[in-house]
């Protein structure tokens, strides 16, 4: 329930409901309710309050927070929210969206430029991309309870490897232009040449080309573009080519390729996934990485995203490759088991020394596309794939008919007319007639077909072109055009470059192409995996709170997801108004002055964010400041970016209370003054604390002439209460799949916007590539469109609407309550190893099972998956301390499901103790054979010496509702030395 407290702009909206009050006493404010939705997202309700403060001793949730969040940074007034300073119900909330929607124009688009319209096979639409089952769960690095959407996954990465010739994929990328920038990262570090220069062929998409020299200039990398032929006499370390190449045409680039590699250079190939159903695999004819974007297959377009960009790589390079890696590995009872790769969280291991930022990938947008390929199948890919190169050549020839010049001699799906002067006329006439064409020159322009091309649109476009040209003949016989281009058999592209490998032969793309099958394998899939759908997820520093089905919706309007990133503003009217409000909504949030959307992950907004300090600094003639201090305890992302844009890490110290170590803090800025860019911090701390002497923190890093940095992961903590950009921060980067509830989706996506204060407002990226640019001083694309991953930025603009100003600060003090009463409930039981003054922490804490492993030989990994035996996701294990727990029950959780898991706990401890008494013995106890399988419990020879019922039925809820993990323990060890990243024997596996 919301705080009693008066809020100054929104008086009406402290007047909740008393459920025992008799309507006609109450308001008509009161009776329209407009904050019920607050109540729907906060868990406890005014009794849980009441109780959860009693354990706690505070009689207020204000004095609580007051005792909490330190008094020199608290934000003395309610959130500037304007016209959303007041709460939206639902519907109102929904109405006034769809009207911002309604303002967008939903075109037929042939734009193509890395993106096309497509198909969503309904059952996938509705059983994957609005399945909270699939779209709330998380990350899955915890193997056992995540087996559904690593097959899922492993899918993903058998469908490019099989697609691209390649040897190795990861589970994901960002977008086909990160991808790219990755891969160029990647071979320069592969390669042994002294060269700097990356040669970049002219037809590669040109928001890729912007990222690319984004990315390359802090790390003294030479951009060098030009015709794909002159590659050879570049004298480049790497090479990166387009399949099929942004104006449609396919160049056979073979012979190039081995002469590249015979020079020593790495050649990277960004090709169309669809296309390599009948194009020669890049693996095939030399390539040593392959990129791309895998949105045509099922993912709408969404003005640019969330989509999932592919990485695949050769054999030798495959140590190289950044993200995710699904594998088999083999569980305690030694059957086949899935599970990440160890390094997929490299970026916390080496820190500095990490190749890569990435921490979220595109999960959920990845599992659409490997079911897309499942339901299709190769065949059904082939079909696909030859019906729009079919209705490409019939446009050709169409177009040749009608006396217009098509510049591409060979094509897949794309062509690139000679327009001459009627470049304008077509492109109104097109505007006029609903399509779209891609806007290349005066004197070109593009078309773009797809599955979702018709014959009346062919009918449509011909008649454009006609009444444009001055050909005699106006009409154009498609099936007439049909049989011609059937009878000549030639393939539109030259004839060594024809597909003549099978592909996707596994039998799990071969058997599930009914619906009825199709749906089983997705719900089967889905029930192998714990998500927020059916338990309490209480991962520290990963927030897991509701994704309210409210927010959900919007995403799968046609207006939001049928819109190209590169549409003509004039069609894009209500998708920018409603960035614009959202991104006026997180200034506020934030105190800062200024927001940009364009980074489509925490990372990148991390990376963004240090650009733009880093450009500040030049422009103020300090280009030598590259020092940047980074406390120990910080998140494993913020050392890996600083290198990224190259600055230099030197480590500040962390005191006995987690906090950072202020003697230290002097001693580093002064020792390094003349060059010191910034200072990384989190705030509250990764340890789970307000550190109360932030300000000071900010105050000497700003004497010294750096700029701070306030890493937003913990902004759940703050939203409503404080702001760091008021408490002495320059940037931050938030993520929006945590406070602002886009939901993580098995592991992305994720938005992670940049927002700085107003002395660095005009260093915002641009994306000049594509026409969007925010100003002239602006740093670089960082993604691939304009706004980033802005098919889901409705899921936060609704949250906000929704919870109003005193909404959002309600929910930053519940989660700060919710962690609270769980670390006092379970202080009795385990260590809390940091908190602040009065034993408080802020949003999470930390527990220390340190002890326990000394005293019992338990270990953290122990509890955690024990706590799966009691249909728990575990928290986060061993960070940012080895051997701990760190848990954040957010606000959305109710004190009944508080409960069940200090239950939980308390009962795990119990069985600890039992082994410290030696009532348990060391190794056969229920921790040490955590989690047990339906088939270990049932088997004749039950092996352990405590009982089926303990290990199974620990507490006695679980008898009314049972999660079953489908694999044992999975053998981590194992996995690493043997880990094979293909899918297994379907019959074996499954």
């Amino acid at each position: 329930m919301l705080d009693t407290r008066p809020t100054p702009a929104a008086s009406h909206a402290a007047e909740t409901v008393n459920p025992g009050a008799a309507p006609s006493s109450l308001s008509l404010d009161a009776l329209e309710r407009p904050d019920a939705f607050v109540a729907r997202h906060i868990g406890p309700d005014s009794a849980d309050e009441r109780a959860m403060l009693d354990v706690l001793g505070y009689d207020s949730r204000a004095a609580l927070i007051d005792a909490v969040v330190p008094a020199g940074i608290r934000r003395a007034d309610a959130l500037p929210l304007g016209d959303f300073t007041v709460p939206r119900d639902e519907a109102s909330a929904l109405a006034a969206l769809r009207a911002l929607a309604s303002r967008n124009q939903v075109r037929r688009s042939l734009i193509g430029q890395g993106y096309h319209d497509t198909h969503t096979p309904n059952v996938i639409l509705r059983n994957v991309l609005e399945n909270p089952a699939w779209y709330t769960a998380y990350t899955p690095y915890q193997p056992e309870i995540s087996q559904g959407r690593l097959e899922a996954l492993l899918n993903f990465q058998q469908m490019i490897t099989d697609l691209t010739g390649l040897a190795v994929a990861n589970a994901s990328m960002l977008d086909e232009a990160t991808a790219a920038a990755e891969a160029m990262t990647l071979v320069k570090r592969a390669g042994k040449a002294a060269s700097t220069v990356f040669f970049v062929a002219d037809d590669v998409l040109p928001q890729t080309i912007e990222v690319l020299r984004t990315r390359a200039q802090p790390i003294g990398i030479e951009i060098v573009v030009g015709p794909a032929d002159q590659a050879a006499s570049a004298g480049a370390f790497g090479v990166l080519l387009q399949y099929p190449g942004v104006g449609g045409e396919v160049r056979d680039d073979r012979a190039l390729v081995a002469t590249l590699r015979a020079a020593g250079a790495k050649v990277v190939v960004a090709a169309d996934l669809l296309a390599l159903t009948t194009l020669a695999a890049p693996g095939e004819w030399g390539a040593d990485v392959a990129v791309g974007n895998t949105q045509r297959f099922g993912v709408p377009m969404g003005f640019g995203g969330p989509h999932a960009a592919y990485m695949a790589v050769r054999d030798e390079l495959k140590r190289q490759l950044p993200g995710r890696l699904v594998g088999v590995t083999i569980d305690a009872q030694g059957k086949p088991a899935l599970r990440l790769a160890l390094q997929t969280r490299e970026q916390h291991i080496r820190r500095e020394k990490a190749t890569s930022n990435i921490c979220t990938a595109q999960a959920l947008l990845a599992i659409m596309a490997s079911m897309y390929a499942v339901y299709h199948g190769p065949a059904g890919l082939r079909a696909i794939a030859a019906r729009v190169n079919r209705f490409t050549a019939i446009a050709a020839a169409g177009l040749r008919s009608l006396g217009w010049t098509v510049v591409n001699a060979t094509f897949f799906d794309t062509l690139t007319i000679l327009s001459a002067g009627a470049t304008a006329g077509l492109h109104a006439a097109a505007d006029a007639a609903g399509f779209n064409f891609r806007r290349i020159d005066d004197t070109h322009l593009g078309l773009s077909f797809d599955e979702t091309t018709t014959r009346a649109d062919l009918d449509a476009i011909f008649e454009l072109f006609a009444n444009a040209g001055t050909a005699a003949t106006a009409h154009v016989d498609i099936g007439a055009l049909d049989a011609t281009v059937r009878q000549a058999a030639a393939p539109s592209w030259p004839a060594g470059l024809t597909r003549e490998s099978a592909f996707l032969t596994h039998p799990v793309f071969n058997q599930y192409h009914s619906e009825t099958e199709m749906l089983r394998y997705l719900r089967r899939l889905s029930d192998r995996d714990l998500a927020l759908d059916r338990t309490m997820i209480p991962l520290g520093s990963c927030t897991m709170k509701l994704n309210a089905t409210a927010e959900m919706l919007p995403v799968t309007w046609p207006e939001f997801g049928g819109i190209h990133p590169f549409a003509p503003a004039s069609q894009t009217a209500g998708y920018r108004e409603m960035i614009a409000q959202l991104e006026a909504m997180l200034a506020a949030c934030t105190g800062y002055a200024a927001v940009s959307l364009q980074p489509n992950a925490g990372s990148q907004g991390e990376y963004a964010g240090l650009l733009i300090i880093r450009a500040y600094h030049a422009s103020r003639g300090d280009a030598h400041r590259d020092v940047c201090l980074i406390p120990a305890s910080a998140h494993g992302t913020n050392p890996a970016s600083a290198q990224m844009v190259g600055m230099k890490v030197v480590v500040v110290a962390c005191d006995a209370a987690g906090n950072v170590d202020l003697d230290d803090l002097r001693a580093k800025a002064e020792q390094h003054a003349a060059a010191l860019a910034a200072i990384m911090i989190t705030y509250p701390s990764t340890h789970g604390v307000f550190e109360a002497r932030v300000r000071e923190i900010c105050d000497i890093v700003h004497e010294h002439g750096g700029q701070v940095y306030v890493d937003g992961a913990n902004m759940n903590a703050m939203v409503g209460l404080a702001a760091p950009g008021e408490f002495g921060g320059d940037v931050s980067h938030l993520n929006l799949h945590k406070t602002f509830c886009i939901p993580h989706g098995g592991g992305g996506p994720g938005v992670g916007p940049v927002a700085v204060g107003a002395h660095l407002a005009r260093f915002l990226p641009n994306a000049t590539a594509v026409g969007y640019e925010r100003g002239a001083e602006g740093i670089g694309a960082v993604s691939g469109a304009p706004y980033g991953s802005a098919g889901i930025l409705p899921i936060s603009w609704m949250y906000i609407a929704m919870m109003g100003a005193a909404g959002l600060r309600a929910a930053s003090e519940n989660a700060i309550l919710a962690a609270n009463y769980v670390a006092r409930r379970l202080a009795d039981h385990y260590p809390v190893l940091y908190s602040g003054p009065g034993g408080l922490v802020a949003h999470e804490c930390i527990i220390d099972l340190r002890p326990i492993k000394d005293s019992s030989g338990i270990t953290v990994d122990d509890v955690a998956k024990r706590l799966i035996d009691y249909g728990f996701h575990a928290p986060t294990m061993s960070f940012p301390v080895p051997g701990t727990l760190m848990i954040e029950p957010t606000e959305s959780e109710s004190k009944h499901e508080l409960d069940r898991f200090v239950a939980a706990m308390v009962v795990i401890r119990e069985e600890i103790r039992a082994v410290e008494r030696g009532d348990a013995d060391r190794e056969d106890n229920p921790l040490k054979h955590a989690p047990h399988t339906a088939a270990v419990v049932t088997d004749d020879a039950w092996p352990h010496a405590y009982a089926r019922e303990l290990a199974a039925y620990p507490v006695k809820s679980l008898l009314a509702a049972k999660y079953w993990p489908p694999v044992g323990r999975a053998d981590n060890a194992y996995g690493d030395r043997n880990l094979v990243c293909s899918c297994p024997d379907i019959t074996e596996y499954l």
